[in-house]
């Protein structure tokens, strides 16, 4: 995947991430899950990059494997121009780089622990000790996310769905990252208040100069707040390419079914579906892993070693790339 020099902040190399659940209860053959599996990925300076598919495809793993919280079997983490996947990495430094808001504002946030408590821990922890310095920082992230000052000696409970999450937001911004990862960042609140969830997002994206990589099942969502879209299945990204391209213009079968998926106006008159539940990742299908549900299926597809991550032009400088041998046909 090509990127553009110094405009990029964060570079995945051929990550791998496996786990071993052993023999089992008697001892029977050693099995490996492959939940990331040779994924390379490009983020650039103020971007926010949409990474979607079906649950159990690998999304959160990564995610978890650039934040530094997953160790990868194989490849690199590049973030801010420093290998964090290499041993030795100083977890702090890290941690001043890349930051999460996490899905469930009820569950995020601990109950025993004051807003002001639960931003100061963090500073403290990197070195901003004095009362002045913390009030200061407090007070102009709560500006930032909408809320007043003096909300933060209130409690999680005495907020709604809505106003936990800023208060999630504000964590992950106190340490002032330069990469925010979005974990389905407002499926669990209420339609009402989505929209001013992801408006939020998109202004602080400008107003802090942040980087996002946006997980997602709510591919509206995706289209609306994304600059580029990588689709990963079964642990390997398929396609990806800038959103509009994606969204108008998808080659892969499993990115078409997902756009078709989702209630007009937004499908753009895909008409494409996929059967069946996806493959049981301890026994990946053999050649291209989507083939078992795709429409598009051809005997190469099964026989074929699985092809990489091709490009097929793309708009606006961004490679439009496909891991598919029939991309070319599929217009």
């Amino acid at each position: 995947m090509s990127d553009t020099g110094d405009q990029t902040i964060l570079k995945v190399e051929d990550l791998e991430v496996k786990f071993d659940l052993g023999g089992g209860l008697f001892g029977g053959k050693r099995r490996t899950v492959h939940a990331v599996d040779g994924v390379d990925l490009v983020l650039r300076k103020g971007e926010c990059l949409g990474l979607v598919g079906e649950s159990g495809c690998g999304k959160s793993t990564l995610a978890l494997s650039i934040l530094g919280l997953q160790a990868p079997t194989r490849g690199r983490v590049i973030l801010d121009g420093q290998d964090i996947a290499a041993p030795g990495v100083d977890r702090k430094a890290r941690a001043r780089i890349a930051q999460m808001v996490f899905q469930d504002p009820y569950s995020s946030l601990n109950p025993r622990q004051s807003v002001r408590r639960t931003l100061e821990t963090p500073l403290r922890m990197h070195g901003v000790t004095t009362k002045s310095e913390v009030d200061d920082r407090i007070a102009e992230i709560m500006r930032h996310v909408g809320l007043r000052a003096e909300q933060a000696e209130r409690y999680p409970h005495e907020f709604s769905g809505g106003q936990r999450q800023r208060i999630g937001i504000a964590r992950a911004l106190i340490l002032k990252p330069k990469i925010v990862v979005l974990d389905e960042p407002v499926s669990a609140l209420d339609v009402s208040i989505r929209a001013q969830i992801i408006n939020l997002l998109l202004e602080l994206k400008d107003t802090l100069s942040l980087s996002y990589i946006m997980i997602s099942h709510d591919l509206g969502v995706v289209e609306h707040m994304s600059d580029r879209v990588a689709v990963m299945y079964l642990g390997r990204i398929v396609e990806t390419g800038d959103w509009h391209t994606i969204f108008t213009q998808p080659r892969h079968p499993y990115t078409r079914a997902l756009i078709a998926a989702i209630p007009d106006p937004f499908n753009h008159g895909l008409a494409v579906k996929m059967s069946g539940e996806v493959p049981n990742p301890l026994e990946p299908p053999s050649g291209c892993r989507f083939h078992p549900r795709c429409p598009e299926m051809r005997e190469g597809c099964r026989a074929q070693p699985t092809p990489p991550l091709a490009s097929i032009g793309g708009a606006h400088a961004v490679p439009h790339e496909v891991r598919c041998i029939r991309a070319a046909e599929l217009v």
